[in-house]
């Protein structure tokens, strides 16, 4: 269980899961993830993306009628941001290393 712990009167949410499936064709995309919250919900989607500084995460997100993305689901603080894509790049290398699943 992971702890995700919120700068407002240190309230906390437990990622309680994060499933990561790589993306082994060629591209700046490396995986997608989904984590679950508290044992009670669920956000899918989250990409892992090789960017020129390192990896970082997009949230799941979709086009507008003005062709711009939109996040559907994001941390209202950066600190909150912050421990979740900590938490998931470190998932994210932990499955780099397993075998392809078939």
């Amino acid at each position: 269980m992971l702890i995700v712990t919120t700068p407002k009167e240190g309230n906390s949410v437990k990622i309680t899961d994060v499933r990561v499936r790589k993306i082994s064709k060629e591209s700046k995309m490396r995986a997608i993830v989904s984590i679950t919250i508290d044992d009670e919900f669920v956000v899918h989607d989250i990409k892992v993306i090789e960017g020129e500084k390192g990896l970082f995460i997009a949230m799941p997100s979709k086009k507008a009628t003005d062709g711009e993305y939109r996040d559907i689901a994001h941390p209202i603080n950066s600190a909150t941001r912050d421990s979740i894509q900590r938490i998931i790049l470190e998932a994210y290398e932990k499955a780099k290393d397993e075998p392809d699943e078939m």
